[in-house]
Order: structure tokens, then C-alpha cells, then sequence
């Protein structure tokens, strides 16, 4: 009876420990929550939107953006002079140095309904005297270009850029604006590889 009494002890003892070990793993090791909803989202994924603004006076700005649009498949906005300037050159370069020195906005005919839509806006126009026509100064005073990208082309005889990417972004300060592309006019219908090698540089490329 002694032995049956004693070995009831500690089959007894032994069944109390391992309760209390179990216990003891709940405690310190709580059941993962099989009813977790939380989910991790991936970023959106997002097109950049792109469009190309031109004013052209010879037609030589027109083509570059024109080519320029078949390498992006930007959308694409001549900027028109309520007042053209007319045909004949000599009067043109006389015009633009007086719009310069008078500091000048010629009215522009037409509007960008949907700008805020765009991501990029590639800007072309002809290098005059040096500088932007004015009628490019219209278009920044009427246009909030913030947060954009502006990627700057220039065509001409043989001025190059000039200061006009320096001036670009003392008028649109919140803007990224990237380094221009110059096209002598001469080159302009041949341009293809340079523009091409233009938008890998300032990463706007395909």
C-alpha cells in the first residue's frame, strides 16, 4: 500500500509541473492572431504625362518639336501671337529687340486648358538677341509651372542657349528644369540622334 500510495504521489506531483509548464509557454509564447487583415500596400504605379510647348516664327522650332514629339509622344501647343509678326525678317529682328528693351508681353492667342495635368513640359523656341522672344516670358507669367519637370529647347543660327535655362528658372523657381538642347538651324531636320541622346542625358528618354 506504501509503494502504491507513493508512486500515486508523484504521478500526482508529475502531472501538476507539466500543467504548470504548459501554462508557463501560453504566457510567454501568445498564439499569433489568425484573424490579422493588415495588408502592405505596393506604390502606385504612375505614367509620367508630357507636353511640348513651341513658339516658332521660321518654322525651324516647329520641326524640332515635332520631332521631339515623335521620340515622346508628348501632346503638343504652338503658342500664337495675337499680333503675328509678320513675314519679313529684318522687321521681325527689329521688333523683337523693342519687345526686349520695353520688356514686352505680346498676348497670346490661345490657352492650355489642362496644364495641371502634365508632368513634364518641354519648352522650344528661338534664341533672339540673345534671349527668349518675349512672348515666352507671356507664357511663364500666365502659366504655374511648380513641381513640374521643364526641359528647354532653343533653335538657332548660331547663338546656342545663351542664358535663356538660367532665366527659365529664375521665372519658374519650384520647377526641375533640366539642361536645354540647342539645334542650329542648319541641323534642325537631321536631329534625330542628338535629340535622342538629349532626353537619355536628362533622363526622359524611352
Amino acid at each position: 500500500m506504501k509503494k502504491i500510495f507513493s508512486i500515486l504521489i508523484i504521478l500526482s506531483f508529475m502531472l501538476l509541473y507539466g500543467g504548470c509548464q504548459n501554462n508557463s509557454k501560453e504566457k510567454n509564447n501568445p498564439p499569433s492572431n489568425s484573424t490579422d487583415q493588415s495588408v502592405i500596400e505596393q506604390p502606385a504605379k504612375t505614367d509620367t504625362k508630357s507636353l511640348i510647348v513651341y513658339f516658332s516664327w521660321s518654322g525651324n522650332t516647329k520641326n524640332l518639336a515635332q520631332t521631339i514629339q515623335s521620340q515622346t509622344n508628348a501632346d503638343i501647343f504652338e503658342i500664337e501671337a495675337v499680333v503675328p509678326y509678320g513675314d519679313d525678317y529684318d522687321t521681325v529682328v527689329d521688333l523683337a529687340q523693342e519687345e526686349q528693351r520695353a520688356d514686352a508681353r505680346p498676348a497670346i492667342t490661345n490657352q492650355i486648358e489642362n496644364i495641371n495635368e502634365y508632368d513634364v513640359i518641354y519648352v522650344g523656341y528661338p534664341n533672339w538677341w540673345g534671349d527668349m522672344p518675349m512672348i515666352l516670358y507671356t507664357f511663364f507669367d500666365n502659366y504655374d509651372l511648380s513641381n513640374k519637370t521643364i526641359a528647354p529647347f532653343c533653335t538657332s543660327g548660331g547663338s546656342g542657349l545663351s542664358n535663356t535655362v538660367n532665366e527659365i528658372k529664375n521665372l519658374e523657381p519650384n520647377a526641375a528644369v533640366t539642361n536645354g538642347l540647342h539645334i542650329g538651324s542648319s541641323s534642325v531636320n537631321n536631329s534625330d540622334n542628338t535629340i535622342r541622346q538629349w532626353l537619355q542625358e536628362i533622363n526622359l528618354g524611352s
